[in-house]
């Protein structure tokens, strides 16, 4: 409703504003219908051709909301306060460290319709802003070795994300360990896991499967999940050696998509 009464007010048709943002005229009727959510990238442009400061993207912040499940809600509003981010993953980059085009891949095992598919990749690539943006969390990764071993379908998808890696692993503010298969057995190997850091001292967790997520708040829980981290990150390669496992990974893949001398 916004979005159409700004383009009136600006007396506007949807083709003169598809030259003044670049973007499709039947795109931006979808979006004024609501029949599409779009992406900041858009309301960005839209922002601009009305001179609306960051309006358009603020109301987007709030719709994209409404594209993910109720459960996690609460996580999202917690996590925008969180401080401190400890993640392990088991099977899948996390998807705060992921490529544009790994997690087009991964979303797309959903079997999302198109439209679906893209709203949930925008809303996955605009919730980065947590360890990339101006105050950004200090985030530290456990990958499972498995992360690494399951690469993209497109090896050129793949090379991507593990060069993504390589350079996160090297910020300031970001940790990245591999849990290689030698550890053998541990607590955390039934689905991933995600602790927030809040101000004031508070931790929740996070635990997520391929089709189901919870949210941990009472003390009892979430230190029993805390210290099955602890101990999983002590069996843990070093950073630096888990650097060197992730370019290990980036140098394989490369000589094995590499075409044939004979």
């Amino acid at each position: 409703m916004e979005l159409a009464r700004l383009r009136e007010a600006a007396g506007w048709s949807l083709t003169e504003l598809a030259e003044k943002t670049t973007y499709d005229r039947s795109y931006l009727l979808k979006l004024e219908k609501g029949e599409k959510l779009g992406s900041l990238n858009a309301m960005a442009a839209l922002d601009k051709a009305y001179d609306t400061g960051r309006h358009l993207q603020n109301l987007w912040e709030l719709a994209k909301q409404e594209v993910v499940p109720d459960r996690f809600r609460r996580f999202m509003a917690l996590e925008a306060q969180a401080t401190v981010r400890q993640t392990y993953s088991v099977s899948t980059v996390p998807g705060l460290l992921q490529t544009q085009a790994y997690a087009t891949e991964v979303l797309s095992l959903q079997r999302l319709t198109e439209e679906e598919l893209a709203e949930q990749v925008a809303y996955r690539m605009s919730r980065q802003l947590l360890i990339y943006g101006d105050s950004p969390q200090h985030f530290r990764a456990l990958l499972d070795e498995a992360v690494l071993r399951r690469g993209a379908r497109d090896p050129k998808v793949w090379r991507e994300q593990l060069e993504r890696l390589i350079e996160d692993a090297q910020r300031p503010n970001i940790t990245i360990q591999v849990v290689p298969f030698s550890s053998g057995l541990h607590n955390l190997m039934g689905g991933s896991l995600t602790l927030l850091w809040l101000p004031g001292g508070k931790t929740v967790a996070w635990t997520e499967s391929s089709y189901s997520g919870d949210l941990f708040e009472e003390y009892a829980d979430v230190e029993h999940l805390k210290l099955s981290y602890d101990l999983l990150r002590d069996a843990a390669l070093s950073p630096a050696a888990s650097l060197d496992l992730i370019r290990q990974a980036m140098e394989d893949s490369t000589s094995c998509s590499a075409p044939s001398q004979t």
